[in-house]
């Protein structure tokens, strides 16, 4: 039984590491899932994209920049401050060891300003390159996806 177990365990393993990197990219100690944005509306002048950064090592990074092909691209924080919903630019979004960071609506975010005639329609595409303070450039995609609810930021203020 006991021969069983281990080779068992390591393919458990195994299949979870490659079901992780099926569906996100990875750099250093860093896995970056299911990078994605919600479609705008016609006439947006942004768009945000989301996604998880697990980071697998013992030692804290950050995300100190977004790179694509759009005007202005910045990190950004949505808070609640007496009672109003703000946007406002970060430096850098700190991703502990052993540990993760969702960029969600209504928390970290990136923010892509400048759309212009380019807005985000379903099943595009959206090429970054994220910028890690120890683990480097990572060359992912945004996936373009149904908006719920109502997610937009297109019509929200931001100060930077």
């Amino acid at each position: 039984m006991k021969r069983l177990t281990f080779p068992f365990l390591t393919l458990v393993i195994s299949l979870i590491a490659t079901a992780l990197l099926a569906h996100g990219f990875k750099v250093g100690d860093l896995v970056v899932e299911h990078p994605m944005s919600f479609e705008t509306p016609v006439g947006a002048k942004t768009g945000a994209g989301y996604l998880k950064v697990v980071n697998l090592g013992d030692e804290v990074d950050r995300l100190i920049e977004v790179r694509a092909d759009f005007p202005r691209v910045m990190l950004h924080k949505s808070e609640e401050i007496d009672g109003v919903a703000k946007m406002s630019h970060v430096d850098s979004i700190e991703i502990p060891a052993k540990g993760a960071i969702l960029l969600a609506p209504g928390g970290f975010h990136v923010m892509f300003m400048g759309l212009g005639d380019d807005r985000f329609e379903v099943g595009e595409q959206i090429p970054a390159v994220l910028v890690f303070e120890k683990a480097g450039e990572l060359e992912i995609e945004f996936a373009v996806e149904a908006r719920v609810h109502g997610e937009d930021h297109s019509g929200h203020g931001h100060s930077d």
